[in-house]
């Protein structure tokens, strides 16, 4: 067939009964609905002045569940990251254990001759 030609009604009806029939072979039902773990939940809470008697909600268990992992850190979710930005920072635990009386980790203030020299010409500058 041509693609100048024009195509009766017979055929354009089996067309339009294929793409039907194609529709309804792929179609699929979905009945088990989740929230979305990649966007924040924000609850609002009543009017403050509102006198309506709080509804009582039975507890679904695995919607907990996902509501709470949804709000996790990602290294509480995930064992790797998942993004070369994430390995940055991923080992949040220290590689030496932390010692104050190690000098080679922590510069504490201490005064020289030079230091007290400077500090009494700028006070007595002041």
């Amino acid at each position: 067939m041509a693609g100048n030609e024009k195509q009766d009604f017979v055929h354009q009806n089996a067309i339009h009964v294929e793409t039907i029939r194609k529709e309804q072979r792929h179609q699929k039902l979905h009945t088990e609905f989740s929230i979305n773990p990649h966007r924040k939940l924000h609850v609002l809470p009543d009017k403050p002045l509102c006198r309506k008697p709080p509804e009582v909600i039975a507890e679904n268990s695995d919607f907990i569940e996902a509501f709470h992992k949804a709000r996790q850190e990602p290294t509480k979710k995930y064992t790797m990251p998942l993004t070369e930005s994430q390995e940055i920072g991923w080992m949040s635990t220290p590689l030496i254990p932390s010692n104050r009386k190690d000098e080679r980790f922590n510069f504490y203030r201490f005064s020289t001759d030079v230091t007290k020299h400077q500090e009494s010409a700028q006070r007595s500058s002041n």
